[in-house]
């Protein structure tokens, strides 16, 4: 005897849709000999124990499970098939996704929840949706993770129902809590419209509003009496304001032979049945449950999971947005490539070289291409996250995580490549994109004082302090100045002379080489500090009225600066920085700061390399006989001495800022404790 372990996260006596379905599923599976086993999975070892045990596992809800995110990802690790039925929108945080009728909810998601059930979905036998209507919001989400799909209707028991030819027609009941979500201001509005009518709510109210007098509240009824009174109804409103998955209510009603008010967001009426055929409804749903059974038999008889066919010859275009967007690109073309039987990606001429050299993907001109898109068998357009100009663009892709998931413009393209297939894996990989290797004979590092959008800058005599400073605190390392065109002159900004300082006025391709051999990177919110995180070469960067948010470098080892944090509270837009004359969230950004972010980078980036201490430019201090009081921003720390041997060492570190030479004792732990507090840092030399 087969065993099929049921697992969900809520009690069968609880009388809603999805607890009647599983209690019908789970009497049918019985009646079939099957060994059915019902988990509510509020023991993790245990759950793990029964699904070791279990041919089969059918996930249900999980979204009350406190152990959620461990028990998805084991189901997912294990050899046991499973079954994964939806009856809400678990892998949404509020299990609605009122953010596809809400544009007011925005960053409703947990990033790691959201791509763990991507995972889920595409690993299962078989997903189970409650309606068209569910499935296609799904995979919206999705994509193709969920196209190995069963549609239910909802398991109406169809013998119960008691349609009567006579129908109360002053009378509309409500059958649960009045609230928000099932679209209870609507009933509410519409009884307040038609006070000669009377409106019964089984339920409690849960809205905070005055009732009308014509409403009444009673205790709620079991689903027979819901029945009887439905059968006699004339009229039912049924208009949820989220996207209701199935509506087994409204499905009962339509059933009864009441009008149906409703909306556009009621799952069951997206059925082909809906709304003139009533005997095909009841066919279907009677059907349902035999239909999940014959799936259940088809997995556990070792029906071999078909493996989705490559894409065959695949065109890319990223037509719009900076060149920073389009290394954010580069992980998800990636991912479509290994899915492909060949990809070419369409890049502006003058990108055509440098891509050539570096992507592991043929690059293309993308003026040319265009010219001869009947030889793929399917072209993509990236276009820009988020859609600036709208979907307008030929073949563009759609961000359907955009405003719902917080996470790294990255993540998004890669979220909107995976929907395209079902075994693009959307987790991101390591880095670096390109290939890079060090140049340790003759080290250096890189700068790039300008951006295509000169008001997002930081000031080039400040770039001028901090470069002069590094040359004093790393003397034998080279300075190579990205200068484009439109850049601003740094060279007249120095106050001595540089000749360690290198400039580097070609295309791309010479960036590229500037890049490929860096040490570490120092820029502006622009597209060459993500050519450096391309290359992953560790990077401070300085942003301005734009927050670093999903576009932050993201070079394994980076440090962002944003100047407006703390300092204005002005929400920037095109026209509020072009009319901003302070621009206090640049101006306000010091030498010191950038070389404090510089350091954190370094200790992080180079943990191996011969080191030296470096104190936090940023910090200040007050030296008494017998303490010092260290301040680092808000936060102060006293340092009492010991002897005077102590005193002595911490003077010589943090008043002529030389090593002492003591690697042991007490002030070997108080240098320990001024590290982890990020007052001392333990930098690479770069020396040989």
């Amino acid at each position: 005897m087969k065993t099929i372990l049921f697992l969900h996260d809520t009690t069968l006596a609880t009388p809603r849709g999805a607890e009647l379905t599983i209690g019908e599923l789970f009497t049918l599976g019985e009646q079939k000999n099957f060994n059915v086993l019902l988990d509510y999975i509020n023991d993790f070892e245990k759950t793990k124990r029964l699904i070791s045990e279990s041919d089969l596992v059918v996930l249900n809800s999980t979204s009350r499970c406190n152990f959620e995110k461990e028990l998805v990802k084991h189901l997912i690790s294990s050899e046991i098939p499973y079954i994964k039925v939806e009856y809400d929108y678990n892998f949404c945080i509020r299990r609605n996704i009122l953010c596809t009728v809400d544009p007011k909810v925005r960053s409703c998601c947990d990033p790691d929840k959201f791509h763990l059930f991507r995972k889920l979905f595409a690993g299962a036998a078989l997903n189970v949706f409650q309606s068209p209507k569910h499935y296609e919001s799904h995979y919206d989400f999705y994509g193709e993770a969920v196209a190995n799909k069963l549609i239910m209707p909802p398991t109406v028991d169809v013998s119960k129902l008691k349609p009567s030819e006579e129908k109360i027609a002053d009378t509309i009941p409500f059958f649960g809590d009045l609230n928000f979500l099932k679209g209870g201001h609507e009933f509410v509005t519409y009884a307040e419209t038609h006070p000669e009518m009377k409106f019964t709510v089984y339920g409690r109210n849960r809205l905070r509003r005055e009732m009308p007098a014509n409403m009444s509240f009673h205790d709620p009824i079991p689903n027979t009496e819901v029945l009887e009174i439905l059968g006699k109804t004339k009229q039912f409103i049924c208009k949820p304001v989220w996207p209701e998955p199935s509506g087994r209510l409204a499905a009962e009603a339509f059933l009864s032979g009441c009008e149906m008010l409703a909306n556009d967001r009621v799952g069951t009426f997206s059925f082909d049945f809906y709304p003139n055929n009533k005997e095909q409804a009841i066919a279907e749903m009677q059907q349902a449950p035999e239909n999940f059974w014959e799936a259940v038999e088809t997995i556990l008889d070792g029906a071999k999971k078909v493996k989705a066919p490559k894409l065959g010859k695949v065109l890319v275009y990223k037509s719009y947005g900076g060149l920073g967007d389009i290394f954010f690109a580069v992980p998800a073309i990636y991912k479509l490539a290994e899915v492909s039987e060949e990809l070419h990606f369409a890049v502006a001429p003058r990108l055509v070289d440098f891509f050539s050299k570096h992507l592991n993907v043929k690059v293309v001109n993308e003026k040319e291409v265009r010219e001869q898109e009947d030889r793929y068998d399917h072209i993509y357009e990236f276009g820009n996250y988020p859609a600036f100009r709208g979907y307008d663009l030929p073949h563009a892709l759609k961000y359907p995580t955009h405003r719902k998931v917080k996470q790294h413009a990255i993540q998004h393209y890669i979220d909107t490549a995976a929907k395209l297939h079902l075994d693009i894996d959307n987790h991101l990989e390591g880095y670096p994109y390109f290939k890079s290797e060090k140049d340790l004979k003759n080290p250096y590092f890189v700068v790039h004082h300008g951006a295509g959008f000169l008001l997002k800058i930081w000031p080039t005599d400040k770039y001028a302090r901090l470069i002069e400073k590094l040359s004093d605190i790393y003397p034998h390392l080279g300075c190579k100045i990205i200068m484009g065109p439109d850049d601003p002159d740094i060279a007249s900004h120095f106050t001595k002379e540089m000749p360690h300082v290198k400039y580097i006025t070609g295309g791309m391709v010479d960036v590229g080489e500037a890049m490929e051999g860096a040490l570490f990177h120092i820029g502006n919110d622009a597209g060459i500090t993500h050519v450096a995180g391309s290359f992953n070469v560790p990077s401070v960067g300085i942003y301005g009225p734009t927050g670093p948010g999903s576009w932050g470098s993201f070079a394994e080892h980076n440090e962002l600066i944003w100047g407006k944090k703390g300092v204005c509270a002005i929400r920037c837009n095109y026209d509020v920085i072009l009319s901003c004359e302070h621009k206090i969230c640049l101006n306000s950004v010091t030498v010191d700061r950038v070389l404090e972010a510089v350091y954190k980078v370094i200790e992080r980036a180079y943990p191996n390399q011969k080191t030296t201490l470096k104190l936090n430019p940023q910090a200040q201090f007050e030296f008494s006989e017998n303490d010092c009081l260290i301040r680092l921003g808000e936060q102060e720390l006293l340092l009492e001495y010991h002897d005077n041997a102590m005193r002595k060492n911490i003077e010589t570190l943090l008043l002529k800022k030389e090593e002492t030479g003591i690697e042991d004792g007490d002030f070997k732990l108080v240098t320990d404790v001024l590290k982890q507090q990020h007052i001392l840092f333990e930098v690479a030399t770069f020396r040989r």
